[in-house]
């Protein structure tokens, strides 16, 4: 099919072209042109009547296509957020976290500012697990990590490390701030205990801080708060 009058361009050259368009606005998130034919080069008085109930088909077919690319980034965007967060609470998996942490040292690195990586331990869990059963242990890991949630910066971050250990990265605070943070939020962990069924029971935190080194790989920096927290737990027990 060609067009009538002095263009020779046949439709499925314009299709072609509109679609190649289409997916530039959409991949751009562009708003819809006023005049829907203005971005093919054409106007209405251009195109005979049967090329322009195509051209509205395909305008059709390019507005499909816009709402789709939008679902399809939702759908991204919520798989890349599942894919982060720890299966059982509300904070970052471990990978998520590591990698959170790498970009906090760059942060820092660039701009000379200090952060520190605080790591916890919930002291006793295996005995929770033991005499109240697993739902009662996944209660426990809940309430931790809401109250380390509840109790930091919106520009801080919590993970789960694994099992019954969790980290929180603080911005903006060198070993010394960490340390007094770090003593308040296992305040807010032990000051009250968490709820499950017809029973109740304690919280007991051990933690370790480490201001995070420039050169130093996330992995090792972890490690070494680790490290950390299980020197203050020993320390803490041969002096109780």
């Amino acid at each position: 099919m060609k067009i009538s009058g002095a263009r020779s361009e046949t439709f499925s050259a314009i299709r072609k072209r509109a679609l190649a368009k289409a997916g530039a606005y959409a991949t751009a998130a562009a708003p819809a042109p006023a005049d829907k034919t203005a971005f093919l080069g054409l106007t209405e008085t251009d195109l005979t009547p049967a090329v322009q109930n195509a051209v509205k088909t395909l305008l059709t077919e390019i507005d499909d296509l816009r709402g789709e690319v939008g679902r399809l980034k939702a759908k991204l965007a919520e798989a890349e957020e599942l894919a982060d967060r720890d299966p059982l609470t509300p904070v970052l998996n471990r990978r998520a976290f590591v990698r959170e942490l790498g970009r906090i040292r760059t942060f820092s690195q660039r701009y000379g500012s200090p952060a520190s990586l605080v790591y916890f331990d919930l002291d006793g869990f295996k005995s929770v697990n033991d005499r109240y059963g697993h739902a009662a242990g996944d209660a426990a890991l809940q309430a931790v990590a809401q109250r380390l949630a509840s109790n930091v910066r919106d520009s801080d971050i919590v993970g789960r490390m694994g099992g019954d250990e969790f980290a929180v990265i603080l911005v903006q605070a060198d070993k010394t701030t960490a340390e007094a943070k770090a003593q308040s939020l296992a305040q807010a962990i032990e000051g009250a205990p968490i709820q499950f069924g017809d029973w109740s029971a304690p919280l007991h935190i051990s933690f370790g801080v480490r201001e995070i080194s420039l050169d130093m790989e996330p992995e090792a920096l972890v490690a070494e708060a680790d490290a950390a927290m299980f020197v203050r737990k020993r320390d803490i027990r041969n002096t109780g």
